[in-house]
């Protein structure tokens, strides 16, 4: 097995896994604490209009998703702000546009003939070095703005009424999230793909939700899950041939299944014996 380690596309795969992981452990624990599950599910399937933009438009795949999922976050976001009562609809005809958008432009691209279920599904062995770098850009701007804003992050988080009273401006910071996920997504569909990244920002937020109430150590746990999951399900995809994506997110399941299950478990026991049970 170790002789697929001299795989230049493997190795690749590896190092982007490694920054994926780090991506999606944190923007997915501010995903899953601020209960935007929903919302992030949005702006990554309405990506794909984006992708079609940019193909029909003869232009950079990663430029068109990137500034489509930009402007998807600012309506959201006006959304959430203006019109929270309609949230969960606006988000659902935001969802189905994207996608139908995206496929109709796709199919009019003039010679169609390129692997746009890719950005669907997700290519994580065929990322290149120009990847690396750009998941590595957006994986320092992403630690910055959290390091640097991490208590305005932890207020808006946890209780963003008294984060207001303060004199913060959370509907920036606000805004400022929802971007840094869109952008995140984008970055990051290379490896599971539009439909599965939303597993990938939430399963291991939520796992390490259960056994702690610190952001940084969710964030920090989540991170090193997605690593361990993404490097496994690589190895199962090389050795049976089956697709990456699918397999990364099959392998989060069945673990957060099984960390669930244990949880529960353990916490009724626990519960039982403190009634006398």
């Amino acid at each position: 097995m170790i002789e697929i380690l001299t795989y230049s596309f493997v190795q690749n795969a590896l190092i982007g896994a490694f920054f994926t992981s780090i991506i999606c452990g944190v923007l997915g624990s501010l995903i899953v604490v601020n209960r935007m599950v929903f919302i992030a599910g949005g702006i990554a399937h309405s990506v794909y209009g984006g992708v079609g933009i940019a193909s029909f438009l003869g232009f950079s795949v990663l430029l068109g998703a990137g500034l489509f999922s930009i402007l998807c976050a600012f309506i959201l976001a006006y959304i959430m702000l203006y019109a929270k009562e309609r949230l969960d609809s606006l988000i659902g005809s935001l969802w189905a546009f994207g996608m139908a958008l995206g496929i109709i432009l796709v199919e009019l691209t003039p010679g169609y003939n390129k692997d746009f279920m890719g950005y669907l599904f997700g290519s994580i062995l065929s990322i290149t070095p120009q990847d690396i770098i750009l998941m590595i850009s957006f994986m320092v701007l992403l630690l910055g703005f959290v390091i640097f804003n991490y208590r305005i992050i932890l207020g808006i988080s946890y209780d963003s009424e008294f984060t207001k009273l303060k004199g913060i401006n959370t509907n920036f910071f606000g805004i400022i999230m929802m971007v840094l996920i869109a952008l995140g997504i984008v970055i990051s569909m290379r490896c599971v793909g539009i439909i599965l990244i939303i597993a990938l920002l939430s399963i291991p937020a939520y796992c390490c939700e259960l056994f702690t109430n610190s952001l940084a150590k969710m964030m920090i746990f989540s991170s090193l899950i997605s690593l361990i999951n993404m490097i496994l399900g690589i190895f199962v995809s090389y050795l049976y041939d089956f697709q990456a994506g699918a397999s990364i997110v099959m392998l989060l399941s069945i673990f957060s299944f099984c960390l669930t299950l244990f949880y529960h478990l353990n916490h009724r026991s626990i519960f039982s014996h403190s009634k006398g049970y």
